[in-house]
């Protein structure tokens, strides 16, 4: 499918007096959390709210910090989560794309709100009978 990058605005909603930083992300469906390099955290002065250990793609492991709450936009669309804070550019990963209803188009390698439900954003949320 090929490498998919997306301008997204990541903010601070603690401190709403900062800000947001548009930072170009690849996106990767493989990968499950919003991850950023520090000087972004830095930036948006987002506080670490704990340790987390990550498991990298030669298998080693390692404690890294994480950060949060982050407001991220989309188009028409936001999700609040907590972000890793490794690597040397931003990874924008499935848990905040499902929260936001996005998709990501092979052909174009473009990353796009969900045709299906443009206006707003569709979730599953299934349970116990009322």
């Amino acid at each position: 499918m090929g490498i998919t990058h997306t301008t997204i605005p990541l903010g601070n909603p603690v401190k709403r007096e900062l800000a947001p930083l548009e930072v170009n992300a690849l996106s990767d469906t493989g990968a499950l959390h919003l991850c950023m390099p520090q000087h972004v955290a830095i930036l948006l002065d987002l506080q670490e709210q704990e340790k987390r250990e990550v498991t990298l793609a030669d298998g080693s492991r390692l404690q890294v910090p994480y950060v949060g709450p982050v407001e991220i936009h989309f188009g028409n669309r936001r999700c609040f989560v907590g972000a890793m804070v490794m690597g040397d550019e931003a990874l924008l990963g499935a848990i905040p794309m499902e929260d936001m209803d996005l998709v990501v188009r092979p052909m174009t390698r473009e990353v796009m709100v969900n045709p299906s439900s443009p206006n707003i954003p569709l979730s599953m949320a299934k349970g116990a009978g009322r």
